[in-house]
């Protein structure tokens, strides 16, 4: 089954026992938002996460903007909130997918396995006439076990060496490529065996500008696959055929590493990729806000090639 559901399918399940819907709307020029608007309306039986306060751990040093919790302690948040490794599990949110794929990958990671993304947003369901709510639902706490997927996450200490040998690899490399998508693909031939993608907006990647944090630019090695292109004008995700096109210079026998600003926005692209077969992704949760924590770690700027 695809890692994706429609709204007509929710509406047809949605008072089944064993399923559970999750709200996770969230605006970060307004963390209160999107609990205030969940309180307002909301899809029934849907309950709500909040990306700060359930979906990440208290921020320090380094670790990013929004720090993965420990796999017990996200485990204790799900259990209390109604969830089991028993239950199908759709999220939605009003924010093309970027919070909901959060909780997606984070359930992923922690071992589940019926979880699945609404394809479109709550404005759409509203559109279309769907029901909504204001009440809250009655919620009987579970033991949620975490089965943590230890290969599925990396840190600083992989992604440092990882960073170190892909920028030497494309130091001195030709520069007439040809262009597929955001990223600058070599020689198919020669696909690197681990890839480092940037999800972040092109100029924030290139180093022309910076939106969120202290310095611009990238991690060394990275190449760019924007988060948002890979959605529909209606926020959907793409077609599998759109999606192959997309990332038809990546080889899908590589290790594909992503990161974003702080390990949100990444995940829309790492549920594309595991739409189309990519089976070896992972996060690198603390991304660009954890990488610029480090004074020592070098920063690119411009455009860098795969393989």
């Amino acid at each position: 089954m695809s890692n994706t559901v429609s709204i007509k399918w929710l509406l047809a399940r949605l008072y089944e026992p064993d399923l559970v819907v999750a709200d996770c709307r969230f605006w970060l020029n307004d963390a209160q938002a999107g609990r205030q608007k969940y309180n307002e309306e909301h899809i029934p039986r849907a309950i709500y996460f909040d990306l700060k306060e359930d979906l990440s751990s208290p921020i320090s040093t380094h670790g990013g903007s929004h720090p993965m919790p420990e796999a017990e302690h996200i485990a204790k948040t799900l259990g209390r909130a109604g969830l089991s490794q028993d239950d199908r599990i759709v999220i939605y949110d009003d924010n093309n997918g970027m919070y909901a794929a959060r909780l997606w990958w984070t359930l992923t990671y922690l071992g589940h396995t019926q979880v699945y993304i609404l394809e479109q947003d709550f404005s759409a369901w509203k559109k279309a006439g769907f029901p909504v709510t204001d009440e809250q639902p009655i919620v009987v706490p579970k033991t949620f076990e975490a089965r943590p997927q230890e290969g599925l996450l990396v840190d600083i200490d992989y992604v440092r060496p990882l960073s170190q040998r892909l920028s030497g690899q494309t130091q001195g490399k030709d520069t007439n490529t040809e262009h597929a998508g955001n990223t600058q693909i070599g020689n198919a031939d020669t696909a690197a065996s681990t890839v480092l993608i940037d999800s972040r907006a092109r100029n924030r990647y290139l180093g022309l500008e910076e939106t969120m944090y202290s310095k611009a630019g990238h991690i060394p090695g990275a190449v760019n696959f924007f988060w948002q292109d890979v959605l529909t004008e209606t926020g959907s995700l793409k077609s599998k055929e759109q999606l192959e096109e997309h990332f038809a210079g990546l080889d899908k026998k590589a290790e594909i590493i992503v990161y974003c600003g702080s390990g949100v926005s990444a995940c829309p692209n790492i549920l594309a990729l595991k739409q189309v077969g990519f089976e070896n992704v992972k996060l690198y949760t603390g991304s660009w806000s954890d990488w610029i924590s480090y004074e020592e770690n070098p920063i690119a700027t411009g455009e860098e090639s795969i393989g």
